[in-house]
């Protein structure tokens, strides 16, 4: 399917960026899979008619990269970790549960083409083992009940809180949207997928971990002494002593070779100080 002329005009503006037509290949190709929901084989083409690459040359890095898909995707992509520690946790008890739900096989997408459902590597979120991943944000320390709810909520077009995100993070409303996004072109337009989120109110958000408060600090007047005690006092200063024969206090820097005069003699199987000679003459 050729690209609109809008989504050409935005092929010309990422190509401009760079020195290179090439060097725009992945936002190209990010920016095809947004408008068709897929890297399709005449979208290989069409792009590397715009870079000046052979086919071969633009099909390489399209199936290459996983993030690239081959055949399309539905409105929320639901990834699930399978890497070990989500694995121990019952990722793949999750994972098949949604294919069994959706009558799908796993990197399959349901009849009414909202919800795909996969299995990846490692989501970077190992403490919240098991983490299931829609289109940009992680729903982590799922049961199967709590991730089937999830799923079916997707399926009303519903995106429930994420948990133990970022605050200020933002659920992509659509994998058009945020294949847009990954092209660099800031706010997909309103006519792609879902839309932009501009002009909606953020839903609420779920976090699983509040962060903890501060300590309270003691705040004191210019010139006030520093508290004996408690969490606001000044940790005490090492006494130094003056080195025999000079004016300098010993106890410098680690490193400056000043050491406690008596310790030297006490210390276990190391010599004290040579003896002072006389002038040789």
């Amino acid at each position: 399917m050729p690209l609109s002329d809008q989504t050409l005009t935005r092929a010309e503006e990422l190509i401009a960026r760079y020195p290179q037509p090439r060097s725009a290949l992945l936002p190209i190709l990010f920016l095809l899979q947004a408008e068709d929901g897929y890297v399709s084989p005449a979208g290989v083409a069409q792009a590397a008619q715009l870079l000046g690459l052979t086919k071969a040359e633009d099909g390489a890095v399209a199936t290459f990269y996983t993030m690239f898909r081959r055949r399309p995707v539905g409105k929320y992509l639901v990834s699930v970790c399978k890497t070990l520690p989500c694995e121990l946790r019952g990722s793949r008890e999750i994972s098949a549960a949604m294919a069994e739900r959706l009558e799908v096989p796993l990197g399959g997408t349901d009849q009414s083409g909202m919800v795909t459902v996969e299995e990846v590597e490692c989501l970077a979120a190992c403490d919240g083992a098991p983490v299931v991943q829609v289109n940009t944000e992680n729903y982590e320390r799922l049961t199967t009940e709590e991730a089937m709810e999830l799923l079916e909520a997707l399926l009303r077009d519903e995106v429930p809180p994420p948990t133990f995100a970022a605050d200020g993070s933002v659920t992509e409303p659509s994998t058009a949207g945020l294949h847009w996004r990954l092209a660099g072109l800031g706010d997909p337009p309103a006519n792609l997928g879902a839309g932009t989120a501009e002009g909606r109110e953020p839903a609420e958000r779920s976090i699983g971990r509040e962060p903890s408060p501060p300590e309270p600090t003691e705040q004191r007047e210019a010139g006030e002494p520093q508290p004996a005690e408690g969490a606001g006092a000044a940790a005490p200063e090492a006494p130094t002593e003056p080195s025999e024969g000079s004016g300098e206090p010993q106890g410098g820097a680690p490193g400056e070779g000043a050491q406690d005069p008596e310790a030297a003699h006490e210390a276990p199987g190391e010599p004290g100080p040579a003896p002072e000679r006389g002038d040789r003459t």
